[in-house]
């Protein structure tokens, strides 16, 4: 867990995820050497702050979004969501500006006539257009691991175990999914012009539901807002029994994903979300079991050697 420890400090809200790239790059050039197979690693211009990990010959890749949520300072100290962050009266936010690091605390303030408003509490002004993010906070037990940013620091922690092992894939590390979508469909386009790559697994993190469970394996999700094609979901779900790892199925009404963009684009590549449940989403106190995570490691890594 020290790894993941480790991803949760980065700052790296949407829009502003150049370090969580940063800290993936220096991982992988740290770490390469001794995985199964050493990745052709794409970067730079016309990939924004996009990371792409080529291993062998690809035909599924992995997405997993950098990004996460938090708030923009506006006028008169007033914060503007980042995706959709829970907002807790007294909550801590970091972040920097010009006049130095910066630790605050949320508060909200009601109104007869209109909607909350959300403030920072601070003698001094910020730079108007600071971003702030949940204070980490990793608390780890025997069973659980409970952080902000477990969505999707996980996720991205998972695709990074699954590399020691991989021997063809791709894994790529997006941007801007928690706030609109925006960078799968040219890195997509990308594995397809030059790989030809059709499949896809979202590594990303879900919910603790009526339907599914804490400590009842990754979940394999069967809709939320989009729909993944049947056929490639029933070939996900027969590997997933053949393989013997628990697993849970969810069916949801709303939520997206990178999936979902790329749903949307004109490329024809199939996509499932798979990714551990997890409660008090989007807070500081995101909560996921041990066994969750080490089913959703294990069954990634069936998938990439079997789709």
């Amino acid at each position: 867990m020290e790894l993941l420890e480790k991803l949760v400090e980065i700052r790296g809200v949407s829009g502003d995820e150049s370090r969580v790239k940063e800290f993936i790059l220096q991982y992988v050039g740290g770490s390469s050497d001794n995985w199964a197979v050493k990745p052709k690693i794409v970067h730079g211009e016309g990939f924004q702050d996009c990371l792409i990990l080529v291993f062998g010959e690809p035909t599924t890749a992995i997405y997993a979004h950098m990004d996460s949520i938090g708030y923009s300072i506006g006028y008169d100290k007033e914060l503007i969501k980042i995706g959709g962050p829970r907002a807790i009266d007294g909550m801590p936010l970091v972040g920097s500006d010009s006049g130095g690091e910066i630790e605050t605390e949320l508060m909200i303030i009601d109104s007869e006539d209109g909607p909350k408003t959300l403030k920072y509490v601070s003698d001094r002004e910020f730079d108007r257009g600071t971003v702030l993010t949940f204070k980490p906070n990793f608390r780890e037990t025997n069973d659980t691991v409970q952080s902000p940013y477990l969505d999707n620091r996980l996720g991205i922690w998972n695709a990074l175990r699954v590399a020691e092992t991989l021997e063809n894939g791709a894994i790529v590390f997006s941007t801007y999914e928690e706030h609109g979508g925006n960078s799968v469909g040219f890195c997509a386009r990308y594995l397809y012009d030059n790989y030809r790559v059709r499949q896809s697994l979202i590594s990303d993190i879900t919910w603790v539901t009526p339907g599914v469970k804490h400590s009842g394996g990754v979940a394999i999700s069967m809709r939320d807002a989009g729909i993944p094609r049947r056929s490639y979901l029933n070939r996900i779900i027969a590997l997933a029994k053949e393989s013997g790892i628990e697993f849970q199925l969810e069916v949801e009404s709303a939520g997206g994903s990178d999936g979902g963009v790329l749903q949307k684009s004109d490329l024809p590549i199939d996509w499932c979300f798979i990714g551990a449940p997890e409660d008090h989403v989007h807070s500081p106190d995101e909560l996921v079991y041990k066994h969750d995570i080490n089913t959703m490691v294990a069954l990634y890594e069936y998938l990439m050697k079997s789709l």
